[in-house]
This record gives C-alpha cells, structure tokens and sequence, in this order.
C-alpha cells in the first residue's frame, strides 16, 4: 500500500497491478467456470462475455481487483472474497468499484466511501490503478 497523509483531507491510498493474458487465460482454460465464479460477479463475466476480448477484459478486472486490495492494504488473505470487489462500467464507460463483503468492512473501517479506478490494455497486459481517500486517521 501505498499512502500519503494530508491532516486535512486523510490519507491518500494507491494500488495498481500488472496481469498478463496468458495467466487468466490459462485459469479459464483449466478451471473454466468455477475459476470464473470464484473471481468475477455474474455482472463482470456477462461483461467480457459480451465483448470480443473477453481475456483482456477479464484481466483488467482481475488487475482492477488486486489493486484495490493493495490499497487497502489487505492482499487476498482471510474471509476476504475476489467478488468482495465489483468492477462494473458506468453509462460512459468509466470503471466503477463496488465492494461488499468483508472488503466493505476494512474499507468502511479505513473512511474509505469511494474508490477511482483506472484500467487499461496493452497487447498482452491490463494494468490497474486504484485511488482513494481515508479520512480516519488510525489506520
């Protein structure tokens, strides 16, 4: 986790993440459906389904995912689940972060109300960046 404290604002929380195609796409190939279910939201598989790059947009999420869990500072560890975290788009296209679950908690406990994401796709990566604002002071 990467953080920075302004007394007046909070803190500000960063966590970016690099995946490589091949790596989701091997996942898919040898666990197919339950690899799926375990990682993306029935909304985040209904999104790469309906696009021709379902690798590519299944990685970003996946980058997306880890870089929030970077931010918080967590990693994927305990009771925390991957669908905790939802990466939806909004009617414009901008990626959007829901998060439920014990995500939630650690985030809600942290003052963390919004999460910005970035993602973007080269050849054979997506790479995420996640930026937040924790306005509790004991983290």
């Amino acid at each position: 986790m990467s953080a920075v404290w302004n007394h007046k604002m909070g803190k500000l929380l960063h966590g970016i993440d690099l995946v490589d195609f091949p790596r989701i796409e091997e996942m898919v190939a040898r666990h197919d459906k339950r690899f799926l279910d375990k990682v993306f939201t029935a909304a985040e598989q209904a999104y790469a389904e309906a696009n021709k790059n379902s690798i590519e947009k299944l990685a970003g999420r996946f980058a997306a995912k880890e870089a929030v869990l970077k931010l918080v500072g967590t990693g994927w560890r305990g009771k925390i689940a991957w669908t905790d975290i939802e990466v939806v788009n909004t009617s414009t296209g901008q990626p959007e972060v829901r998060l439920s679950g014990e995500v939630k908690k650690i985030a809600d406990k942290l003052g963390i109300t919004q999460i910005s994401v970035s993602i973007t796709h080269t050849a054979n990566f997506a790479i995420a960046s996640a930026v937040a604002m924790a306005e509790k002071k004991q983290l």
